[in-house]
Parts: C-alpha cells; sequence; structure tokens
C-alpha cells in the first residue's frame, strides 16, 4: 500500500512541473516557420483563460492562427511583438496548442519564447532560461527552438 501511495505522490509531483512547450524543436535560419506552443495544464488546477507568447529578438513577422472561442491581440512595437489569445478556457484536464507563424532570425543560434499563461486572476511566467553548466533544470523554463543554418542553395521568401 505505501509503494502505491508514494508511486502516486510522485505522478503527482511530475505532473505539477509541467509546462509551456514547443512542438517544433528546430527550423531553418532565414524562413517561415510554424510554431506550437502546447499547454499540457492549468495553474493549480485552474482552467488556462489565456496565453502570451513573446517573441524573442530576430524573430519577426508573426501571425497568430485563429482558435475559435477566443480573442486575439498583437502588439507590436519596435522589437517586442506579443500575441496574445484570451477569452477562451481550457479546462486543466485538456491539453491544446496555441498556433503562430514567424519568420527566423538570418543567424542560427537558440530562440527563447516567452510565455506568460493566464488561469482567472493567476499568471505563470514561463521565461526562466537555463545557463551553461546547469546540472538542474530550471523551475519554468521558457520554450526553445534551435535556428539551424540554412540549408546550402536554398532560397528564401519573404511574404
Amino acid at each position: 500500500m505505501n509503494k502505491i501511495l508514494l508511486a502516486l505522490l510522485g505522478f503527482t509531483a511530475v505532473a505539477a512541473h509541467a509546462h509551456v512547450t514547443l512542438g517544433e524543436t528546430s527550423g531553418y535560419a532565414g524562413t517561415y516557420q510554424k510554431l506550437s506552443f502546447r499547454v499540457g495544464h492549468g495553474c493549480d488546477g485552474k482552467a488556462t483563460t489565456g496565453l502570451t507568447v513573446t517573441l524573442p529578438e530576430g524573430a519577426t513577422h508573426a501571425k497568430p492562427m485563429p482558435k475559435a472561442g477566443w480573442k486575439i491581440d498583437i502588439v507590436s512595437s519596435g522589437a517586442l511583438n506579443e500575441i496574445t489569445w484570451k477569452g477562451g478556457a481550457l479546462p486543466d484536464a485538456y491539453f491544446d496548442e496555441f498556433v503562430l507563424q514567424a519568420k527566423l532570425p538570418a543567424e542560427p543560434g537558440k530562440l527563447y519564447f516567452r510565455i506568460v499563461q493566464q488561469c482567472g486572476k493567476v499568471s505563470v511566467a514561463w521565461d526562466e532560461i537555463a545557463g551553461e553548466g546547469m546540472s538542474k533544470g530550471v523551475k519554468a523554463p521558457a520554450p526553445v527552438l534551435e535556428v539551424l543554418p540554412a540549408p546550402v542553395g536554398t532560397q528564401v521568401h519573404v511574404h
């Protein structure tokens, strides 16, 4: 009986530390990339009612995919581009994806996306970046995309 209880407690601890992830792991420099932000849980059992994605420097021309039951706000000011889906309700027991398209920077490297998950009056920022040589993960990691060098001979089209 104690083993079952310990297993259930361990599962609960893992589930509580789930986070917003990025469906795509990499994309090519200078190309347009679909980005699927997966929300796997609410906030302490509460439904997700909003999600804001802040694009990192170098990612441009973002266009969100409409989502039934959600309103979209776009903020563009200089280098800051934010897309917010709000007004819907994603119960804690379910997961969903919030999708956008963006042009990746011309230079390879890692892109970290700042995410704010809203659950009614509570919000959670998924924006921590693990430093080099850190042996343990961070509590609220930012989704990351690896921008790879564009294949030789690839032409980049501007939309």
